[in-house]
C-alpha cells in the first residue's frame, strides 16, 4: 500500500509580466483572479494586508506567493 500525498491546491494564475506594473493595477489583477478562483473575502483581505504591508519588493514576492505568475 503506498501513502498518497494529497495535492497542494492550484495557486490561481495572473498576469503581472508585460502589464501596468503600478501596485494599485497589479492588486487589481491578483483580486480578479483570487475571486475568479472563489477564495474567500476572508482570504482576499489577508493577501491584501500581508501584501500591502511593505515596500514594492515586498508585494511583488507576496504576490509570487499566493499566485502562479506568467
Amino acid at each position: 500500500m503506498t501513502d498518497q500525498i494529497p495535492e497542494e491546491p492550484r495557486l490561481p494564475r495572473v498576469k503581472v509580466i508585460g502589464t501596468d506594473g503600478n501596485a494599485f493595477a497589479l492588486l487589481g489583477r491578483c483580486r480578479a483572479a483570487a475571486r475568479a478562483a472563489n477564495w474567500t473575502e476572508d482570504k482576499i483581505d489577508d493577501f491584501f494586508r500581508e501584501a500591502t504591508s511593505g515596500n514594492y519588493d515586498h508585494l511583488l514576492a507576496t504576490i509570487n506567493t499566493y499566485f502562479d505568475v506568467e
